[in-house]
């Protein structure tokens, strides 16, 4: 972590989830000198992994396609360096459609596996974000700062906002109103241990278009865990609704809610996790937003899923967008 009276580096990215990872690995791969920071214990953002005693659970993404033929390609590498294989094409009765892919064992070491060769700081919060016409100083906590040339925040907007406000950067009004019309929804995820196999068909998953479960998957069948163990997400509306409730009763309801989907056996343990930017429901039409452009400001570009679209495939488009714009700026 470099001071206030230490060398500036080429590219801040704030936030290690896939966006942020992405575009430091395009920024790297350019010979920039580039350091990311997040206020999480681990990278991944909402690619997301977590124990109950000997029970693994993806409890954020449950997996991945792949579209264009740049994101393929990604893949690809990624299967052969074991870090993501497919998990399925349909659910049982159900069409082909586009391979869903998942992180092995868990989704969350591709995003180990892009922070590999990083400079990755985390558990370090972003306070302030000032300028001084030429570089940001990014203030950090507890009294720690930041030099750099250009900065990429991938974080939800609405806290993206909250950052830039506490610096000394005035937003133009119609910025603010650009970025204030994306829209995410909610999600509270439970995580159960079962004491027998669960009833899910094969491969483990199902995802549902009404009442209040979205999503329920065995993490056993899709090969993360070694035990049964659940992951059941609410949906939108039952999250909105119930997210400041108490966890633990919540976590109750969702299970019984659940049980017609995966039989009788019983839950042995289970936690509750809430994502309050689980999906952006309304998008902004570029893949990345150079903020700092026609302003009187250092190179700013925001990323993430709520600009090139609300998938995993979305994310890292958008983290190489970024990159291209910051490689654009600073390698003229």
């Amino acid at each position: 972590m470099t001071s206030s009276n230490s060398q500036i580096i080429d590219t801040l990215i704030i936030g290690s989830g896939l966006a942020g990872l992405s575009a430091a690995s395009r920024l790297s791969a350019q010979g920039l000198n580039v350091a990311v920071i997040d206020k999480g214990r681990g990278v991944g953002g909402r690619l997301a992994a977590r124990r109950i005693g000997d029970a693994v659970f993806d409890h954020g993404a449950q997996f991945f396609t792949a579209r264009s033929e740049q994101f393929k390609t990604c893949v690809d590498q990624w299967i052969k360096s074991g870090v993501a294989e497919q998990w399925y094409q349909s659910y049982p009765g159900q069409p082909n459609g586009h391979p869903r892919y998942r992180g092995v064992p868990t989704m969350v070491s591709i995003a180990k596996h892009l922070a590999k060769d990083q400079t990755v700081i985390q558990s370090t919060r972003a306070l302030e974000l000032n300028h001084d016409g030429c570089n940001w100083i990014v203030k950090l906590e507890p009294e720690e700062s930041i030099i750099a040339r250009s900065v990429i925040i991938t974080s939800p907007v609405p806290q993206t906002l909250d950052l830039i406000d506490q610096g000394n950067s005035q937003l133009p009004s119609d910025i603010i109103e650009r970025l204030q019309k994306i829209q995410y929804e909610s999600c509270i995820a439970v995580m159960a241990v079962l004491d027998a196999p669960s009833m899910l068909a094969d491969p483990g998953a199902l995802a549902l278009d009404r009442g209040p479960i979205a999503w329920i998957s065995d993490n056993h069948k899709k090969g993360a865990s070694p035990l049964p163990a659940l992951t059941i997400h609410a949906s939108g509306e039952f999250s909105q609704a119930n997210f400041n409730r108490d966890r633990i009763e919540v976590g109750k309801e969702l299970i019984e809610l659940a049980r017609p989907l995966f039989g009788h056996s019983n839950v042995s343990d289970f936690q509750v996790h809430g994502w309050l930017y689980s999906k952006p429901t309304l998008t902004d039409d570029e893949a990345s937003f150079l903020l700092s452009e026609d302003l009187e400001m250092p190179p700013l570009v925001l990323a993430g899923d709520a600009f090139a679209g609300p998938r995993f495939e979305g994310a890292v488009l958008s983290g190489w967008s970024a990159a291209e714009q910051i490689k654009d700026v600073l390698l003229l």
